[in-house]
């Protein structure tokens, strides 16, 4: 295969960046049109629940958009120009792509603990009395089902209702039509998609393959066949479809990274930045504050090789273990991973805490790094809206340089 295009390592990651929509922020205020161009640029929209600061896919958003309305996303859930289903775990997703996962919906028996076909056999009744009764009452969610059962904690708890509703869901006999106060609330399919037909779909299985590579690719600005399936979450892929062979095709480029051996490819759609980016040694410049489930982050490998940032999420890990805090969330200045901090929103307080700021090696104190952090702890909080923010603990920091990144209302 011809080298193609080749970037040094700087370029790669600025490359990436640009195709994840994290190089600039936009110039004017972000707009609903906005958010839906922002998930059909990433391809998906990891869903998750936990909320000690903003949920993941409203946080994922602000780290592009910057301050935006949340409600703009549960919007274009509900006016049917994103879908929910299983990608590279619960995402929202551009409608367009429903043809590409209904085929996953209709044989959902290769998708693990997602599916539970013995639930589907042994439960008969109870999911055909979920089912039809919202077919009658109409649009539901779990809670609108009774259930005898003591509620406890963890999925494999679930009521019964629960289980059918996920079931129903995952089989594709079931979509979510909207969310109240984030929680799912599901129809049958063809009230939420009125206008899809199984027998008319014009995506076979290995077109919808060789889709998601591609978008995966064009996802990720430059990419190695060993990132491929994760991004998507898909399952070993046709020889035609790989990314060798795609380029082969024509339907991507060759890359390499200027000191490594690996075999990168580029979407045509980054070519011309690509080519600029050779011949340019403009330095990124910005901060952001990412998501643990942000696509940069997903993929704890290429994280890794990209930017040498060894992350691990410790929310599930028992608290006398974590080394970092149970939900930290990486800051990512001028292209780099520079540090990582626990944080939680007391929103009755009107609070941003910082419960530990861990920095990364070769973090250097500059007035610079000062005022990109202010910067970015002050719009972060203000978006949670909080107008204060305090740093519990931080060893990386003296209490100097401490006290210059902690406000309260009225602070200069």
């Amino acid at each position: 295969m011809n080298a193609g295009l080749q970037l040094t390592p700087a370029q790669a990651r600025k490359l990436h960046l640009h195709a994840q929509g994290l190089l600039k922020r936009p110039a004017r205020e972000a707009s609903k049109q906005n958010v839906l161009q922002c998930i059909r640029q990433m391809g998906a929209l990891q869903i998750d629940t936990i909320h000690v600061v903003a949920r993941s896919p409203y946080l994922v958003l602000w780290s592009r958009l910057g301050h935006y309305q949340p409600q703009w996303l549960d919007e274009l859930l509900a006016e049917r120009q994103l879908f929910e289903y299983w990608s590279h775990e619960a995402c929202f997703l551009p409608i367009e792509q429903f043809a590409w996962y209904r085929h996953q919906m209709l044989s959902p028996q290769h998708l693990g603990w997602k599916f539970n076909q013995k639930w589907l056999n042994e439960q008969a009744d109870n999911v055909n009395h979920v089912l039809s009764s919202i077919r009658t009452q109409g649009a539901s969610g779990s809670r609108d089902f009774q259930s005898d059962q003591a509620r406890k904690s963890g999925w494999w708890e679930w009521k019964p209702e629960k289980r059918s509703l996920e079931v129903l869901f995952t089989s594709g006999q079931l979509m979510v039509a909207r969310r109240d106060k984030f929680q799912r609330i599901y129809d049958l399919t063809e009230r939420v998609h009125p206008d899809w037909r199984d027998e008319s779909n014009p995506c076979t299985p290995h077109q919808a393959e060789r889709d998601m590579v591609l978008t995966a690719i064009r996802a990720l600005g430059i990419c190695k066949s060993a990132w491929v399936r994760d991004y998507f979450r898909q399952r070993p892929l046709a020889a035609a479809n790989t990314p060798e062979q795609l380029t082969e095709q024509g339907l991507l480029l060759p890359a390499s990274i200027k000191g490594q051996s690996d075999t990168y490819t580029i979407h045509p759609d980054h070519a011309a930045l690509a080519l600029e980016l050779q011949n340019s040694e403009a330095q990124i410049r910005g901060c952001r504050i990412l998501s643990p489930f942000d696509p940069v982050v997903w993929d704890r490998q290429r994280l890794k090789e990209f930017f040498d940032f060894d992350y691990r999420l410790e929310c599930y890990t028992p608290e006398p273990k974590r080394q970092y805090g149970y939900f930290c969330l990486p800051v990512l200045r001028n292209g780099k991973f520079i540090a990582r901090i626990d944080a939680k929103a007391h929103r009755a307080d009107r609070i941003m805490e910082i419960k530990a700021f861990h920095a990364e090696p070769g973090f250097a104190w500059s007035e610079r790094l000062r005022a990109d952090l202010l910067q970015v702890f002050t719009e972060f909080s203000a978006w949670h809206g909080c107008d204060a923010l305090r740093i519990t603990a931080s060893p990386a920091l003296t209490k100097a340089q401490l006290r210059s990144l902690q406000f309260s209302q009225g602070s200069s």
